[in-house]
């Protein structure tokens, strides 16, 4: 049996999560299904009532995929109530290469992507820079609060 993985995230603004995360993990938003010109309109094809589609619904993407067919769905599922309370998950952003790669260049790999995802919308929380123990990382917010790490 084949199976495949979507994650789905809890959001009040699914448009402003796949802009977010598409540029973070290097997605794209999903094109809608069976050459639709918009999600609303696939979803009254088949039969969703408009007066479950919020306004704005499906006007745009919300979910991203993958553009080579390698990492999950994600769809970014609007509801009421805002985020409350630390992640029980968040995306690790494996940029630096690993260790067989020198701690400098990591480093700089790292300050990239967390310049890049600033402009984005995240807010660092914090670096933990521990050059001992050969790591430099930074732990992230999305623009609705939800933790990742860039290493």
């Amino acid at each position: 049996m084949e199976m495949t993985v979507q994650l789905t995230i809890d959001c009040s603004d699914p448009q402003r999560m796949v802009t977010f995360w598409a540029e973070a993990l290097g997605y794209v938003p999903e094109p809608p299904p069976g050459g639709h010109a918009t999600w609303r309109a696939y979803w009254a094809a088949v039969g969703v009532p408009e007066a479950e589609l919020p306004a704005g619904a499906g006007d745009i993407a919300e979910s991203i995929i993958d553009p080579a067919g390698r990492g999950p769905r994600v769809w970014f599922q609007q509801v009421p109530e805002p985020k409350v309370a630390k992640n029980r998950w968040h995306f690790d952003l494996k940029v630096g290469g690993g260790r067989d790669v020198p701690l400098d260049v990591r480093t700089q790999r790292v300050e990239a992507t967390v310049d890049r995802l600033v402009k984005a919308g995240a807010t660092v929380l914090r670096i933990k820079d521990e050059p001992d123990m050969g790591l430099y990382a930074a732990a992230m917010q999305d623009p609705e609060g939800n933790e990742f790490d860039v290493v």
